[in-house]
């Protein structure tokens, strides 16, 4: 897929206050530690995370959107009633049905011409709604759109923690949920637009290129658990290895549309071992890598936008830099996209 019209006016964050450290998460784990005799420390060591934020119990994943949808809105140069199309575009929702967008769209205050509705697709959510954003700006079909992502990671914690806190588990039966521990909280939204609305440098969407590798949809599978819960299962082992060579698939032909000369790259926040894995394979310098994962933990589809955000506001990205967003998220399937800041 290539663009020449389409530009990112604006991006915005917004993270939760309550921090809940990988510490406490082990201190909560207190039976289960001492039962399989676990030493402490492991958690933060083999991830590389600190710390994650959580949303206040009970917030829906529309409010969250909502609070950076409008951010991104203050940002820029588009008055909301400009907005032609909103897509809430994370993994969390408020319920089946009505779509989460309808809660976030009136949150929000946009029009009612707008067209709304959700994309989920795992981690790849957001970049998959660049894509088709950018796609319908290019055609003509509208000249605005807004991209959000509220993602609410507390139900799914605090459920693992109450299952592995059951009697009877073995090292063995705790494995599949181990994942589930990385995963944070935040919100991400995007202003996406025509180029002859931005005022200022226009930051282009330049094009990206998708693989999916279908085959291996079962090594990460969440679900409802009950009324307010979820559940995760995830064979981190094997999906690091098949993520790997669908990466590598997807770089190939990536690289060759959009070249290799990228300032900055900004990946999917998993941890440490899959960051480092990452750009191995790809033979990558990891010194142009931009992380937030060892703060924030895995936010699903919050997450590589946010740390492009994060980078935008350290300074790490600069006007005119060029930057490779490579993403990836169970399925599993693979987006890369480049952009020129």
């Amino acid at each position: 897929m290539r663009f020449t019209d389409v530009c990112l006016e604006s991006l915005a964050t917004a993270l939760p206050e309550e921090e809940l450290t990988s510490a406490e998460i082990e201190r909560r784990l207190e039976p289960l530690y001492t039962r399989l005799r676990l030493p402490a420390g492991r958690l933060e060591l083999m991830t590389g995370i600190r710390s994650r934020r959580m949303w206040p119990a009970g917030t829906r994943a529309s409010a969250a959107s909502a609070i950076a949808g409008r951010a991104a809105l203050a940002r820029s140069g588009i008055a909301g009633a400009q907005v032609e199309l909103f897509i809430h575009a994370a993994v969390s929702r408020d319920m089946l049905e009505p779509a989460t967008a309808a809660f976030a769209h009136r949150l929000i205050g946009l029009p009612d011409s707008a067209q709304i509705f959700d994309l989920s697709n795992a981690c790849l959510g957001f970049l998959n709604a660049l894509t088709v954003a950018g796609a319908m700006i290019q055609s003509g079909q509208i000249r605005c759109a807004l991209v959000a992502a509220g993602e609410n990671g507390r139900p799914l914690v605090e459920e693992t923690l109450r299952l592995l806190n059951a009697p009877g588990l073995s090292r063995q039966d705790i494995k599949p949920y181990f994942a589930n521990l990385t995963i944070g909280s935040a919100a991400v939204a995007a202003v996406v637009c025509h180029r002859s609305l931005v005022r200022g440098r226009p930051h282009r969407l330049l094009g990206g290129v998708a693989r999916a590798a279908t085959r291996h949809n079962a090594l990460c599978q969440g679900d409802h658990h009950g009324r307010e819960s979820l559940a995760m299962q995830t064979d981190s082992e094997e999906l690091l290895v098949a993520g790997l060579e669908l990466a590598r698939e997807t770089w190939r032909e990536f690289s060759t549309a959009q070249g290799t000369a990228f300032d900055r790259f900004i990946c999917h926040q998993v941890g440490s071992v899959h960051r480092r894995r990452l750009y191995e394979a790809l033979g990558l310098d990891l010194a142009r890598d931009f992380s937030t994962f060892e703060t924030l933990g895995n936010t699903g589809s919050a997450a590589l936008p946010s740390t492009l955000a994060a980078a935008v506001e350290a300074g790490a990205v600069r006007d005119g830099d060029r930057i490779a967003l490579l993403g990836i998220g169970s399925g599993l399937n693979c987006l890369m996209l480049a952009l020129e800041w």
